[in-house]
């Protein structure tokens, strides 16, 4: 390898290095089942790939984690497509799709998956209070990054519903949606929160009410007929 050639190679990596650059690994395990044919004729390696980086990026954005510091430094998030029951699941990095689901989705499966791989992303890129985060606002978190990409079902909860704030998915991602009207950034300051613990007075110090506060305001705000 000649000077010139260490060079590309040198300025490459450091323009990979700042930028943050993620690699997304997809493998299709489930390549003899009719979800995972469908995965290959209707959504595709190039599509999965080009909306995990969009995701990534939109997280990044809604985090307001504007340098790698800011972030996990993950550099590959691998996705499987894998022969199982449920919609997916994420788990060290790796997101893993149900071909089941896949191949028994009946409305615009682009857009479902879609959907699903920004909240699975999330759960790469969140902080999680060091395992210390209720499971229901780790999932609430998720769901709020699907809703603000604009990738809501029709089939979720409408504003003001649900039993608790950290019921989780919809429920929550709802009543972060108003409490993010209540202060623009919200859940990104609550998320760089949770980087190093948790505790539910990080409401209070970022909207100056108790949690269950809020969700009382909330509920008061979306009255249900």
């Amino acid at each position: 390898m000649n000077s010139k050639t260490l060079l590309s190679v040198s300025l490459l990596l450091a323009v990979l290095s700042v930028t943050g650059a993620v690699d997304y690994p997809v493998t299709n395990n489930a390549g003899g089942t009719a979800g995972g044919v469908r995965f290959e004729n209707e959504i595709g390696v190039v599509f999965t790939q080009d909306i995990a980086g969009k995701a990534t990026d939109f997280i990044w954005t809604t985090f307001r984690e504007t340098s790698p510091e800011d972030r996990k430094g993950t550099t590959v998030v691998g996705i499987f497509i894998d022969d199982m029951d449920g919609v997916a699941y994420t788990s060290n990095d790796q997101i893993h799709f149900s071909a089941r689901y896949i191949g028994g989705y009946t409305g615009d499966l682009k857009t479902e998956f879609a959907g699903v791989m920004y909240h699975e992303m999330t759960h790469v890129w969140q902080w999680n209070g060091n395992g210390q985060t209720p499971g229901g606002l780790i999932e609430g978190i998720a769901d709020f990054v699907r809703l603000k990409a604009g990738y809501a079902p029709s089939h979720w909860v409408k504003p003001g519903e649900g039993d608790r704030w950290d019921q989780g998915y919809d429920v929550t991602a709802r009543f972060l949606d108003y409490c993010e009207g209540l202060m623009q950034g919200f859940v990104a300051e609550l998320n760089k929160k949770m980087r190093t613990g948790y505790s539910a007075d990080y409401f209070n110090q970022l909207l100056g009410k108790s949690v269950d506060q809020l969700w009382a305001d909330y509920k008061a705000a979306f009255p249900q007929t």
